[in-house]
């Protein structure tokens, strides 16, 4: 029984059309897909792409379109499915860290006297570090979804033919532990973003009070072996909280780039507020939703 089931008992004997890990790897594939669409929109900014660059521009698309096909394949060869997304969701991961890596070397003086070659400054001006992590962090709950939990919430998934892979947690509880990891690098990121405004505008504060307070609850609900009632209830309006912040964010931010009332300029939209951005708070808050689904893989 799924998480939303303790909050809604009538949900307990309802199946969907998608099961709650087909659900997880199409946001996967959109994700990536939206990936290399906002890779493209900020390399764009330095005017001159490198050639390095495009590997996360041309990857996203790329991987998104290729986690469609498994799910297709994954109808009639599961197995085959699951190994095609598996190599996928391994090289988002490694594109994630690569990226990383080199936001941080971009972000770092390498000849500057020691202790003052990295400096939370130099990480706001910089190229955002965690940005590429969203790669690996996609890869991860990927995977997770990839590989069916047998018998459901037991923390045991089925690889091939008798081998298995036991885990500390159940899938559930693995996914809201990467939540709140999707949350956590959303905030740091949103901090990181707004510090270059010095935090003028008092409303700036709200996705942080929002992102703090989405990262305690979802790790609180993974800590929990047996959730009640309550615990589930909270959860739940705290990632609507995180949807309603992040559409509203997007809204300001698409306002705060245009011209007057409506005018049109692609200069700003490429070097002022990322009006994406604010999204990863819905889309956080949509993958929180779809983790409390029934963890039941297929029907009887």
């Amino acid at each position: 029984m799924g998480y939303l089931a303790i909050l809604f008992p009538s949900l307990q004997n309802r199946r969907l059309p998608l099961t709650r890990d087909q659900l997880m790897l199409l946001m996967a594939a959109v994700n990536l897909f939206f990936l290399g669409l906002d890779t493209y929109l900020a390399h764009l900014i330095s005017g001159t792409i490198r050639p390095r660059e495009w590997i996360p521009i041309l990857f996203g698309p790329t991987a998104g379109v290729l986690l469609l096909i498994a799910g297709l394949v994954a109808l009639r060869h599961r197995q085959s499915a699951n190994w095609l997304a598996t190599f996928v969701l391994i090289s988002s991961t490694v594109v994630g860290l690569l990226g990383a890596y080199f936001h941080m070397v971009r972000g770092s003086l390498p000849t500057a006297p020691a202790g003052s070659r990295l400096s939370v400054s130099l990480l706001i001006w910089a190229p955002p570090v965690v940005a590429p992590l969203t790669f690996a962090l996609v890869g991860l709950w990927g995977l997770s979804a990839a590989w069916i939990e047998e018998p459901a919430d037991s923390g045991t998934l089925r690889l091939w033919r008798t081998r298995r892979l036991t885990l500390p947690y159940s899938k559930t509880r693995a996914y809201l532990f990467m939540v709140s990891l999707g949350i956590l690098a959303t905030l740091f990121s949103s901090v990181l973003d707004h510090a270059r405004t010095d935090y003028a505008n008092p409303w700036l504060w709200i996705p942080f009070i929002s992102g703090v307070f989405g990262t305690v609850v979802t790790v609180g609900l993974g800590a929990i072996n047996q959730p009640k009632r309550s615990d589930v209830a909270i959860y739940v309006m705290t990632m609507l909280l995180l949807i309603v912040v992040g559409l509203v964010g997007a809204v300001l931010h698409v306002q705060t780039d245009l011209v007057g009332t409506s005018i049109v300029v692609p200069e700003r939209f490429l070097r002022g507020a990322p009006f994406l951005a604010p999204l990863l708070f819905a889309n956080m808050g949509m993958l929180g939703l779809i983790a409390i689904l029934s963890p039941v893989e297929q029907r009887a």
